[in-house]
């Protein structure tokens, strides 16, 4: 299975989900499909 690419409008709003949802980083993330640990890199 190859790396997953992720557009900038993408990684924008879901940084902008994680920051304003109120639920934890990784529920954010399963939510969208994608990795705790990289939506915690797109934070910072």
């Amino acid at each position: 299975m190859g790396r997953r690419k992720y557009t900038d409008e993408f990684k924008e709003e879901a940084v902008k989900l994680a920051q304003r949802s109120g639920v934890p980083v990784s529920q954010t993330a399963k939510e969208l499909g994608t990795n705790a640990e990289m939506l915690r890199g797109w934070v910072r």
